[in-house]
């Protein structure tokens, strides 16, 4: 039962030992001219080293998409801290401040100094997750820089009016509240 098929085929007569030997040797010469499988093995490697540069493209693109979120947290953090450590106090506020949040009107109360500033440009009115802060104009100004939607409110100082504006001589008092 141990014999090979080439071994029962002599031992039956149905080959002789030079069929044999010609058979062996057309394998071996067969194996030297493929090694390891031949052409199937050819498909195969190459679809292996596909597979290979298509995941190692999917890794590379996976980190970076990583190191991306990671950068846009890193400065989401940095702007939340500058917010946090410049931010100006608004305790006992007696007076409304309004402004507007995209469509939505809002208030916050400040005190009187604090209005002033507000109005004179020297504060801003900046958004911090779901608060407003107060904060100084130079640190609205770098807020602009990095994300523009933060600020709300930064008055500047008006630009001498137009020649040609026929409401020129008309001025709009600073302690006007609406």
């Amino acid at each position: 039962m141990g014999n090979s098929l080439q071994d029962q085929l002599l031992k039956a007569g149905l080959v002789n030992e030079q069929k044999v030997k010609q058979a062996r040797s057309a394998k071996r010469k067969k194996v030297k001219q493929n090694p390891k499988g031949g052409a199937g093995d050819e498909a195969a490697r190459q679809a292996a080293e596909r597979a290979r540069r298509e995941k190692l493209e999917r890794d590379r693109a996976l980190n970076r998409q990583r190191q991306e979120e990671a950068a846009r947290r890193a400065a989401e953090n940095e702007i939340r801290q500058l917010i946090h450590s410049n931010r100006v106090v608004r305790e006992r506020g007696d007076v409304a401040y309004n402004f507007t949040d995209g469509s939505k009107l809002k208030r916050i109360y400040v005190n009187k100094a604090q209005h002033a500033k507000l109005v004179a440009g020297r504060l801003a009115v900046v958004r911090q997750d779901d608060f407003y802060e107060l904060v100084p104009a130079e640190i609205a100004e770098r807020l602009l820089e990095r994300d523009a939607r933060l600020v709300l409110v930064l008055n500047r100082p008006a630009e001498t009016p137009d020649a040609d504006d026929p409401y020129a001589e008309f001025q709009v008092p600073d302690d006007l509240m609406w």
